[in-house]
């Protein structure tokens, strides 16, 4: 076994919201990783002061996305794609163990499965 933790459907549709937060507070850690402004300006500050106020911007959205992604490693739910909202959920099918596979567009319902090393390509309906 991979996981200590395994999700039924329900178990796992009724995380759904709390899987979403921590989607946006991902995404929203990552843009600030990726500002620009805040970039440029910690690279030129970087060799006097650490950076000042944009070294704080990158600092903080490293810790927003540290946080988020601990949160969701805990529950043992495992982030394939950020950009897409792809996530796996560890559970039992057959006496095997497999990943119920979501990805945000697809709303609130959980409609697919795959192998472990199936990935993607590898989903079947439920």
């Amino acid at each position: 076994m991979n996981h200590q933790r395994h999700y039924t459907l329900d178990q796992a549709t009724a995380a759904m919201s709390w899987v979403r937060e921590r989607l946006e507070r991902l995404r929203a850690a990552h843009s600030l990783l990726n500002e620009e402004e805040a970039r440029e300006a910690l690279s030129e500050a970087m060799p006097g002061n650490g950076g000042g106020s944009p070294g704080k911007v990158v600092s903080e959205g490293f810790l927003q996305l540290r946080s988020a992604l601990l949160e969701l490693q805990e529950m043992e739910i495992v982030l394939r794609d950020l950009e897409r909202g792809l996530v796996d959920f560890p559970s039992m099918r057959d006496g095997r163990e497999v990943y119920l596979c979501w990805v945000e567009q697809e709303e609130d319902e959980i409609a697919f499965w795959h192998d472990l090393d199936a990935g993607f390509a590898g989903r079947q309906p439920l």
